[in-house]
């Protein structure tokens, strides 16, 4: 193919040398850019601690309130409250053996009359418990015992029950060696109460106590001991 462009048109001719200018031209201009230095300027900064807005962080206080443990009640303690009953006295025992036969018929219980006494109660002089010379049945205590052997018959139910013990009766001594205000103290039942008082209110008249040189009414606590062998 023939071309017609004059030689001042045609550009295919100059285009390498265009392109390697190029090339050079974008070279130059990276160097450049590389060697650029900027300049640095150092800026103190300075400011007051007041100016600062400080923002208060409130600590809420998060822990739970200790409740103290509620007091231990401690067991009342109580002390026991023993009585002792004073035995020192002399005890007069009547030991009555019986001996009861299977093919022996017991009669019937027989309810005890009551012992007829006279108790006088005498106020206007003062009772002595504790005095110089204490109140003893005449003829002493061997005579004392025999009187009770004698006398104190067990009585058929206490028996048949098989009841024993000690029946505590009370009294007065007068300052004329009688005996007064009778009572139990303590008893056992049976019928074994009655009976310690029916030979208590039938003794002689005792000895009276004497306090300083003189006859006074003293409180007795006679024990009279049933037992069955």
């Amino acid at each position: 193919m023939i071309s017609y462009k004059t030689p001042q048109a045609d550009l295919e001719s100059k285009r390498s040398l265009y392109f390697e200018v190029g090339i050079v031209l974008s070279l130059l201009a990276v160097f450049l850019l590389l060697q650029f230095k900027t300049p640095v300027r150092e800026r103190t900064v300075s400011f007051n601690r007041n100016d600062l807005n400080l923002i208060e962080e409130e600590i809420l206080n998060t822990e739970q309130p200790v409740t103290p443990p509620a007091p231990v009640l401690k067991p009342q303690q109580f002390s026991m409250l023993t009585i002792v009953e004073d035995e020192s006295e002399d005890v007069t025992d009547i030991d009555i053996q019986v001996e009861i036969d299977q093919r022996t018929a017991i009669p019937a219980y027989v309810p005890l009359e009551k012992p007829i006494y006279q108790e006088e109660e005498i106020f206007e002089k003062e009772i002595f418990t504790i005095v110089e010379k204490q109140p003893s049945f005449p003829g002493g205590e061997p005579a004392r015992m025999a009187y009770f052997a004698e006398n104190l018959k067990y009585p058929m139910l206490a028996r048949e029950l098989g009841i024993m013990g000690v029946v505590y009766v009370g009294f007065v001594v007068e300052p004329d060696g009688s005996i007064s205000n009778l009572k139990i103290l303590r008893g056992i039942g049976g019928g074994c109460d009655e009976e310690a008082i029916r030979v208590v209110s039938g003794m002689p008249k005792w000895n009276p106590g004497m306090q300083r040189n003189k006859a006074v009414r003293v409180q007795f606590t006679l024990p009279v001991r049933f037992a069955l062998r």
